[in-house]
Formats: C-alpha cells, sequence, structure tokens
C-alpha cells in the first residue's frame, strides 16, 4: 500500500511537472514567433531610413505618374541611425528592386507609381498571425510518454533491487554493479541522444540514470555496509552523482533532469529504508541533495526549485521526526530542525547579495523555520523533554533567530517577525501552564526575559541601521515587554512561589519599556507595561499566603516600582521629542503615513504611575490590616509628594486632581478596614498631614499657578474631603459633645487662604474670580457645617439653607458662576427637606411652649434664607440657564411660610406627643385656620399690589377663595355660634379689603394689560 500511494503522488506531481514544462515550451515558442516579427519591424524601418536617405527622383511633369487616390497608411516615428546603418546608407539603391521583410528582391514594373515606404499600409505588422494552438497530441506521443517511461524505469529498478534484498536473489556486490552500470549506462544514452536532437527522450534517460545512481550508492553504504563505502567516500560519490545530475541539467537546459532528480534523490530513502536509524547520513544527504538544487535554481533561474527542495526537506525532517525521534535524540534534533534553517538562510542572504531574490527563495527559507517552530511545541509539552527548557526551547529560539535575520536582510518581510514572535510567545504560555515547576522557575524568568530582549530590541536595532527601508512595524510590536510581563504573571497564578528574581526580571522588562517608549514613542506599550506590572504585584499580594509575602515586603516592592514609573515619566516627558509622541504608536512610519494614535499620551504615564500604586497600597491594607499605618501611610505620602512634583514640573494640572483622589481613596480604605480605636492619634496627624500638604500646595508654588485653577479647586476640596475622614475618626475614637468646634478648626485655614488670596491676587489676575470663589465657599461651608455637626436633624437643613444663601451673597460680590449654581441647589435642597419630607415633623416630640419651637426657627431661617437669595440675586445677576431665579425662591419660601403657619396651628392645638392636622372637633382651631388662610391671602395681595406682581395677586386670590369656601362649606355648618360669627366677621373683614385695595390701586388696570413686574415672570 505505502508503494501504490508514493506511486500515486509520484505520477501526479510528474503531470504537473509536464504540464508546467509544456506552459514554458509555449511560451518559448510564442517569445520566438514575436522575436520574428520585431525583427520584420526592424527590417522595414531600415529599408526606410536607406529610402529616406537616398532622396526622392524628379521626374519631368510628362513623366510624372498619374495621382493615385489616398490609402490608409502607418507613419512609424524613426529613431535616430545605428553608425552601420550610416554606411549602409551610401549605397546606391537599385530603383527597380524592392527588398521586403524575407530579404527576397522582386521586380518593379516601371509602370507602376512608385510609393513610398513611409506611407505604405502595413497591416502584418499591425496583425501579427493568431497564436498556434496547443497541440496535445505532440505533447502526450512526445513528452509525456517519455517522461512515465524514465519514470517506470526507475520504479522497476527500485523494486528490483527491493525483492533482490528480500529474497538474496543476487548477492549485493553483482547488484551494486549492476546499478551503477544502468545508471551510467543511461547518462551516456541521454547526453549521446542530445546529439541527435532527440531533446525529450535525453532528458528522461539523463533523469532515471541520476536517479538509479542516488539509490545504489545510498544501498551500498546504509544497507551492505561495503568496506569501501565509508563516510567519506560516501560523500564524494554521491556529491559526484548530484554535481552530474545537476550539470546535465544546466547544460541539456532541461528542467525535468532537476526536477526528476530532486524526486528520485528525496524517494531513494524513503523507498530503500531498513528501519534502522542513521540520521547524520540521512540528513547529510538530504542537505547535499538542496545545495544541488539551489545551485541549479541560482544557474538557471528555476526557482520553483528552491520551494520545492524546502518541501522535500521538511517531509524527510517530518518522517524521521514521526519514526524515529525520541527524547534522548534532542541534540540531534537540535541539528537537523536548526541546521537546514541556516541552510536556507544563507542561501536567502546570497539571493539578497546577488539580485536573485524571489517569492520561492524567501517561502522556502521561512517555511523551514516555521516547521522548527511548531515542532518545538511537541518538545516542550510532551514528554519529559518539557523538563529540559535548555534543550527543548534552544530549537524554538533558534528558529526564531532566522526568522528576524530575514527581517534584517529584507525589512519588508516585517510580518515574519511577528509570526515567530506570537509562536514563541504561546510557546512560552503552553509550557508555563502545562509544564513549569518551581525548580524550573528560574528557566522560566530567562526565557521570559531573553524573549522580551529580542522582540523589544530587534525593531529598534533593525530601524537604527536601516531607516529608509525599514516600514513602520505593527502595533503589536510595543506591547512585547507587557507580555512577557504577562508570562511572568503565569507562575503566580499557578500559585509558585517567586524568588526574589522574579522583580529583577519585572523590573528590566519595565526597563525595556522605558526604551522602547523614549526612542520609537511606543507610548501604549509603556502604558500596558505599567499596567501588566501593577497587575502583577496585585496578584501576587491577593496571593501572599503562598508566596508568603509580609506588610513591609510588600511596601518595598510597590514603593519601588513606584519610584521607578514616575523616575519613567519624568524621563519621557522631558527627553522624547514631540513628533515621536505625536505619533502615539510603536516605531516612526514612513513617509506619508497616518499614525493610529495622534493624541498626545503622555499625560497618561504619570496619572496610572500615580493611581496605580495607591490601588495597590488599598490592597496592602485590606489583606495586612495594618493598626500603625506609618509604613503604608508614609509611602503614599511620598507618592503624593512625588505627584504633586511632577505636576509642577509637566504642568499637568489634572495630576494634582489625580493624586488628591488616590491619596483619599487610600485614606478611606484603611479607615474603613483597619481603624484600632485606641491607636488613633497616628492615623488622624496623618489625615491632617495630608490635608496641609494638599491645601498648601498652590500657595507654595502660587507665582505658578497665579493663571490657573484646577490647583487652587483641588486645595479647596481637600478640605471637606479629609474632613470628612477626621471627623469619622474622632468620632469613633474620640466621642465628645463638642464636635461642632472641628469644623470651626477646618475654617480657620480656609479663612486665611482667603485672606492671602485677596492680598496677593491682582484684580486683573485671570483665574482671581474662581480662586475667590473657592476659598471663600470652603470657609462658608466650614462656618454653616458648624450647626449640623454640633446638632443634628434640622440642624443639617438649617446649615444647608445658611450655606446657599451665603453663597449667594459671595457671588454678590465675587461673580463667579459656580457659587451660585451651589447655593442655589443647596438652598433647593433645604426646602425639599422641610416641605417634601414627612419625617420632619417627628424629629422631636413636642414639648415647650407652644408656637415658640423650633419648628419656627427651623422653617423661618429657611425661609428668610430663599427671600435673601432672591434679594441678592436681583438683576443683573437673576436669570440661571434661561430662569429668572428670583420669583421662583420667593415662590419657594412663601410655601414655606405658608406651611409654618399651619404647622403652628396645629402644633398649639396638638394634645399629644405628635404634632397633629385635624379640620374638626374643634371650633377655635378651625376658626383659627380660616382666618390665618384669609389673612395670608390679603398679605399676599399686599405685596402682588405693591410689587404690581400679577402671580402673586392670583396667589392671594385663590388662597382667599379657598377660605371662602371652607367657611361656607365646613364652618358655617361645624363651628358653634360664637366662633362662626368670629370667623365670618374676620374673613367678611378681609375680603372687603382685598376688595378695596383693587379698587384704590388697581382699578385702572384690572381686566385690562398690566405691565409687567421686573421680577413677576419665571
Amino acid at each position: 500500500m505505502e508503494t501504490l500511494f508514493l506511486f500515486v503522488v509520484v505520477i501526479s506531481l510528474t503531470l504537473w511537472l509536464a504540464r508546467r514544462s509544456a506552459r514554458n515550451s509555449d511560451d518559448v515558442a510564442r517569445l520566438t514567433y514575436e522575436r520574428q516579427q520585431l525583427e520584420r519591424r526592424v527590417t522595414l524601418l531600415e529599408q526606410e531610413v536607406l529610402v529616406l536617405k537616398a532622396g526622392p527622383s524628379h521626374p519631368t511633369e510628362a513623366e510624372q505618374p498619374s495621382p493615385v487616390a489616398p490609402t490608409a497608411s502607418v507613419t512609424f516615428a524613426m529613431p535616430p541611425p545605428l553608425p552601420m546603418e550610416q554606411k549602409a546608407a551610401t549605397a546606391p539603391v537599385e530603383p527597380s528592386t524592392r527588398r521586403p521583410a524575407g530579404g527576397i528582391a522582386q521586380e518593379v514594373d516601371p509602370a507602376e507609381p512608385v510609393v513610398p515606404e513611409r506611407t505604405r499600409s502595413v497591416p502584418a505588422l499591425l496583425h501579427p498571425a493568431p497564436k498556434p494552438p496547443f497541440n496535445w497530441e505532440q505533447f502526450v506521443g512526445v513528452k509525456l510518454f517519455a517522461w512515465l517511461g524514465g519514470l517506470a524505469l526507475f520504479f522497476a529498478a527500485a523494486l528490483g533491487l527491493r525483492y533482490s534484498f528480500d529474497h538474496d536473489l543476487v548477492p549485493p556486490e553483482v547488484r551494486a554493479a549492476g546499478g551503477f552500470l544502468l545508471g551510467a549506462g543511461l547518462l551516456i544514452g541521454g547526453v549521446l541522444l542530445k546529439r541527435r536532437r532527440y531533446a525529450v527522450t535525453s532528458q528522461t534517460l539523463c533523469a532515471t540514470g541520476v536517479v538509479i545512481l542516488y539509490a545504489v550508492t545510498f544501498a551500498c553504504r546504509a544497507f551492505y555496509h561495503f568496506g569501501f563505502f565509508g563516510p567519506v567516500p560516501t560523500f564524494l560519490l554521491m556529491v559526484l552523482i548530484t554535481a552530474t545530475a545537476f550539470v546535465l541539467a544546466v547544460r541539456l537546459d532541461a528542467q525535468v533532469v532537476a526536477v526528476l532528480g530532486m524526486l528520485g534523490g528525496f524517494l531513494t530513502p524513503v523507498l530503500l529504508s531498513t528501519g534502522e536509524d542513521n540520521p547524520l547520513g540521512l540528513f547529510g544527504y538530504v542537505a547535499l541533495l538542496d545545495l544541488g538544487l539551489l545551485a541549479v535554481a541560482q544557474r538557471k533561474r528555476w526557482d520553483h526549485l528552491a520551494s520545492l527542495a524546502a518541501l522535500g526537506t521538511v517531509a524527510m525532517q517530518v518522517g524521521w521526526f514521526a519514526k524515529f525521534f525520541e527524547p534522548e535524540k534532542i541534540f540531534i534534533a537540535q541539528g537537523v530542525f536548526l541546521g537546514f534553517p541556516l541552510l536556507f538562510l544563507g542561501v536567502f542572504f546570497r539571493a539578497e547579495k546577488r539580485g536573485w531574490m524571489n517569492g520561492h527563495i524567501t517561502a522556502a527559507s521561512a517555511l523551514l523555520s516555521l516547521v522548527a517552530l511548531a515542532l518545538s511545541f511537541d518538545f516542550a509539552l510532551g514528554g519529559t523533554l518539557g523538563l529540559l527548557p535548555g534543550r527543548t526551547f534552544t530549537i524554538a529560539f533558534g528558529a526564531d533567530l532566522v526568522l528576524l535575520a530575514m527581517v534584517a536582510l529584507r525589512p519588508r518581510l516585517r510580518v515574519l517577525e511577528s509570526i515567530g514572535g506570537a509562536a514563541l510567545f504561546l510557546l512560552l504560555a503552553c509550557w508555563t501552564l502545562g509544564r513549569l515547576t518551581g525548580g524550573l522557575l528560574y528557566w522560566g524568568l530567562g526565557l521570559y526575559l531573553a524573549f522580551a530582549v529580542l522582540h523589544t530590541v530587534f525593531p529598534l536595532v533593525l530601524k537604527k541601521l536601516r531607516p529608509d527601508e525599514t516600514p513602520s512595524a505593527g502595533l503589536w510590536t510595543q506591547f512585547i515587554p507587557a507580555a512577557a510581563l504577562l508570562l511572568a504573571m503565569l507562575p503566580i497564578v499557578r500559585e509558585l512561589t517567586v524568588p526574589w528574581l522574579f522583580w529583577v526580571v519585572v523590573l528590566a522588562v519595565d526597563l525595556l519599556a522605558v526604551v522602547m517608549a523614549s526612542v520609537a514613542g511606543a507610548l501604549l506599550g509603556l502604558l500596558a507595561v505599567l499596567v501588566f506590572t501593577v497587575a502583577a504585584t496585585a496578584v501576587w499580594l491577593a496571593q501572599s499566603t503562598a508566596q508568603a509575602v509580609d506588610l513591609s515586603e510588600s511596601v518595598v516592592v510597590i514603593g519601588g516600582f513606584a519610584l521607578f514609573f514616575f523616575a519613567a515619566s519624568a524621563f519621557v516627558w522631558k527627553k522624547m521629542l514631540p513628533s515621536c509622541v505625536a505619533r502615539g504608536i510603536g516605531l516612526e512610519p514612513g513617509p506619508g503615513a497616518t499614525p493610529a494614535f495622534p493624541s498626545d499620551l503622555r499625560p497618561l504615564i504619570p496619572a496610572l504611575s500615580a493611581v496605580l500604586p495607591f490601588l495597590l497600597l488599598i490592597m496592602v491594607v485590606a489583606q495586612f490590616k495594618p493598626a500603625d499605618p506609618s509604613a503604608v501611610f508614609g509611602l503614599a505620602a511620598l507618592l503624593l509628594t512625588l505627584l504633586l512634583g511632577l505636576a509642577k514640573v509637566t504642568r499637568i494640572d489634572a495630576l494634582v486632581a489625580v493624586g488628591a483622589g488616590s491619596a483619599w481613596l487610600f485614606q478611606a480604605a484603611w479607615l474603613r478596614t483597619s481603624l484600632d480605636p485606641q491607636r488613633a492619634v497616628v492615623p488622624l496627624v496623618w489625615f491632617i498631614g495630608f490635608y496641609a500638604v494638599l491645601s498648601a500646595f498652590p500657595f507654595v508654588f502660587q507665582r505658578d499657578y497665579r493663571s490657573r485653577h484646577l490647583p487652587w479647586a483641588v486645595a479647596a476640596l481637600s478640605g471637606p474631603s479629609q474632613f470628612a475622614l477626621v471627623y469619622w475618626l474622632v468620632r469613633t475614637a474620640f466621642p465628645n459633645s463638642v464636635m461642632g468646634l472641628l469644623p470651626a478648626v477646618f475654617a480657620v485655614p480656609a479663612l486665611l487662604g482667603l485672606y492671602r488670596l485677596l492680598k496677593t491676587l491682582p484684580a486683573d489676575a485671570p483665574h482671581r474670580l474662581a480662586q475667590l470663589a473657592w476659598s471663600g465657599g470652603v470657609a462658608l461651608f466650614f462656618i454653616t457645617l458648624i450647626f449640623p455637626v454640633q446638632f443634628d436633624k434640622q440642624w443639617i437643613t438649617l446649615a444647608w439653607a445658611l450655606e446657599g444663601a451665603g453663597l449667594c451673597w459671595l457671588f454678590h460680590r465675587v461673580p463667579h458662576p459656580g457659587l451660585r449654581l451651589v447655593g442655589l441647589g443647596l438652598l433647593l435642597t433645604a426646602f425639599a427637606r422641610l416641605a417634601l419630607n414627612p419625617a420632619v415633623l417627628s424629629y422631636h416630640a413636642r414639648a415647650g411652649t407652644p408656637v415658640m419651637n423650633w419648628y419656627l426657627y427651623a422653617y423661618a431661617t429657611v425661609a428668610v434664607s430663599l427671600f435673601a437669595a432672591a434679594r441678592l440675586l436681583a438683576p443683573p445677576r437673576h436669570v440661571v440657564y434661561g430662569t429668572n431665579v428670583p420669583p421662583v425662591l420667593q415662590t419657594l419660601g412663601t410655601v414655606l411660610t405658608f406651611l409654618l403657619v399651619n404647622i403652628e396651628i396645629a402644633d398649639y392645638f396638638s394634645t399629644g406627643a405628635a404634632l397633629t392636622f385635624e379640620f374638626s372637633g374643634s371650633f377655635a382651631r378651625d376658626m383659627t385656620y380660616t382666618i390665618a388662610w384669609a389673612l395670608f391671602a390679603f398679605l399676599l395681595l399686599l405685596v402682588g399690589i405693591q410689587r404690581r406682581a400679577r402671580l402673586v395677586r392670583y396667589g392671594g386670590l385663590g388662597l382667599l377663595g379657598v377660605a371662602l369656601l371652607k367657611l361656607f362649606l365646613h364652618d358655617l355648618a361645624n363651628l358653634n355660634q360664637l366662633y362662626r360669627i368670629g370667623a365670618f366677621a374676620t374673613v367678611a373683614v378681609i375680603a372687603i379689603g382685598a376688595s378695596f385695595l383693587y379698587q384704590r390701586f388697581l382699578a385702572s388696570s384690572v381686566g385690562g394689560d398690566e405691565p409687567a413686574a421686573p421680577d413677576e415672570s419665571l
């Protein structure tokens, strides 16, 4: 069955080669035909030159021929005549003869008019003869049968030898001698037939003879073990046969000789195999065969021979690996799977230098390395070789180096760099997850570092050495260090204890990323390395038990990498060219190339350098819960200080906000997880220290930050944020009855900062209003916060109302829009808490003097704050987002006042501990409600009339109407006679008074168009 399969394969390959040869023959015939046509054209052009140089004849009028009808003509653009043509032009031209393209002189009739050659129609030149059809009969009868006959003769010889081997019919010496005589005879016969012009048969006999000589020589060495056929004589004899075969192929100009010789050469070890392993003889023979094929391919430009040689070599390698490979033969495998890629790399180098480069050479050279990489997966993941990485990965790294060498010789093949790097990364990842043990961890770290160095440094060196020829690298190139860090994380994921060398490797990879960023602008790669470094540290901390990590060790690791990335941020910011940064990715693109990431990514590096270490510190406090936070707080303070310094150097104001937010999250995490009330003094000092640093930062560098507002906003907001932490700590560890002093203490620095700004900021400073607004707003916040901190419940509402009114007052002095927006928000919140929150009525039990209670000062204070804010926001400060704000505030204040009136009435008539609203059962209470509503409506009418505010009057009329309805529909039936009289009398007086007011002040405008008051429309 194996022989049948090989026969079918060989027949198919032979047919394909025959068809290709036939096409080549057709191409040669077509080119010959075109060459003949071009020669005809040149001959015609030479004749025209001779006619023009001889000059036209001038016959007399009687001798002039009759006019000839014009005909279609073709005019040729004449090139300058050659020197030899100039000599030929001096010879006299016979007027009676013409010499056409065939070169035969023709007689010219004297009576026929002479038409110049340059105006003569040349249809044969414009319409060449059609291409002759392919002659299948000639191809099959002459070429195909000859080739198949030679192939059949080879199989007959090979199978006959095999049969004689199996049955021992002929002595080995006779077999060998007969084989050599047959092969030599075929060669001689083929050469002799060549001289008699039987080219096809000659080529077939020569190819068959070469194949038989290969087979006999191999059998004498590998099977018979003749004494003469030692390593050196056999090698020399095979060199002679190979040289003879390819010399004949070149001399006979026959690809079929080379192809069949190659085919027979690769099939010889398969057909005559005895099942014994002899890798040195086998692959030495294959290497010799490859060299011969490649030499012929270069000489005759039969480029496909290179691809066929590579395919044959791969087939021999895979066959040997499948049948004979064992782990003990790894060194032989290294020679086999690295020697041939190096052999073809040498051919690739020679082709590049000699101008012979083509796709077949490139594919053949790359194929051997890719096969070696593919087989490396079997070496690394199967059997015991996975535990010998020094031997296993030699093949993988060697094949990858061959691919990189090809890219170095021909930079346009950058895809090979990507393929090799991806394959090597995948191999390392699979080996780490499947075969890595604690004893091999040092090997793994070394391999990860070697991978990172190889594929990070290579593009930089290539770009440096060949800047004009090297295209831009792919986006993946800058992520090689990050990929190496991902590989380094895998041992931790597998819960292997990593040594200190692990962090040395991580640091080395980080340095590679920094170098690549500074040289090639690979900012995305540096950001990825930063994230992966933090991720590796986070995984290491998450497995602190398995890794035997303590608090001090984790602080050292986090601090070291934080300092490293801060230094890297400063280095990249200062040293990297802006033009390189603007590209945002990989290596420098070629002329006209559009960068994939044109934005400046530099601010992200210091920002992430600050945020990510703080996240690691949060993990540390969550993992170890240190009661004494000096170590972690000291590192956090150092990180914050470095970040503020970097913000000043780089002038990236956002870094100040990033640092403040990160520090606050870290402090809050510690306070949530690790606070010990018995040891709260040290963290309290640290909290205050963070507040001092953040609030003082813009003041220390006031000259630099005079024209910017974000640092001042961060400094101001650090007060409320740090106050929340301090308040929580003090309330937990030091409970007391004077907590209101705490916001008072925090208000002092805010007031001092406001005072300093007022004294030092010029009146024309760009952001003067913003800086004053932030400082003044925070100072006012702490002042109003004293009440809700010292007290509770309604005091929070009072604080918000007073804060809102105070911010509106500050906006009146410092017209910054943010003050007005925050103030209005606080006022609306205070109104909602009193008007829309039913729980407010149960804050306190009823006690004390009626009317003079907390309802009075709470509702009244908020209402007064609303009215005051409405007055402070008078025109031209009255419009917010297209809304006239003062009428809204006045309406809300009026609503609160009306609610206060009803609450006080209910409180006066309530009897229990809770406030109750009832409108029946008490004559005095019902009468009081009716009279109060009427009086409130009358006041609204007075205000509306006085201010000529139609909406206010409408509100008063509506409320008065409700009071009258209650009087007639409810009070008339439920009140006794005395209260009924009082209610009716009072409401009647109020109604009559309202009518009088309308008649007295609004008689001319009632029912007409009243001019709108300045503040009545919403």
